[in-house]
Parts: C-alpha cells; sequence; structure tokens
C-alpha cells in the first residue's frame, strides 16, 4: 500500500512511516501506544493517530541526561603542601 494520503495504512506502511521495524510496531500496538483496527486478517492503522503517536513521542530537551556519564570527581592535591607535610 503506498503513501497517497489516505486515512488508513498498513502495517508496512505505518512502520516505513515511522521508520521502525514491523516487529516493533506490532509491539507499539500489543502494548497499547498505538491505536490498530483490525478488519478480518487485516491490521490497518489510521495516519492522523500514528502522527499523534509521532507527536507524543518527542523528546524535549533535559530528558536524555540519563544517557550522558556523569563527569568523574577528582580530588585536587596541592602538591607543594604535601612535600612540606612529608
Amino acid at each position: 500500500m503506498k503513501s497517497t494520503g489516505d486515512a488508513w495504512m498498513g502495517t508496512v506502511e505505518a512502520s516505513e512511516h515511522l521508520g521502525i521495524t514491523l516487529r516493533t510496531l506490532y509491539r507499539l500496538i500489543d502494548t497499547g501506544q498505538v491505536p490498530a483496527y483490525k478488519f478480518g486478517r487485516v491490521i490497518r492503522l489510521r495516519r492522523d493517530e500514528v502522527d499523534a503517536f509521532i507527536a507524543a513521542s518527542r523528546v524535549s530537551p533535559g530528558q536524555l541526561g540519563h544517557l550522558y556519564p556523569q563527569p568523574e570527581t577528582t580530588i585536587a592535591v596541592d602538591l607543594v603542601d604535601a612535600d612540606a607535610r612529608g
């Protein structure tokens, strides 16, 4: 199914639109993160709901701090003072 601006998308088209694998899309559908509809044996997604999922998934500045390692704390040693002590 090619992208024609229709209201409905197939799973392959939706996964390509999202830039994810088909397996990941099925997981998102199964967990309720992306709404989908089953018509017989065919699963379809509404384009506006997929786009709403994209908008809701936007990363705000400051949300990824947990991915950066914390700088190591170094202890400053005054070598002149250490030599004078001993």
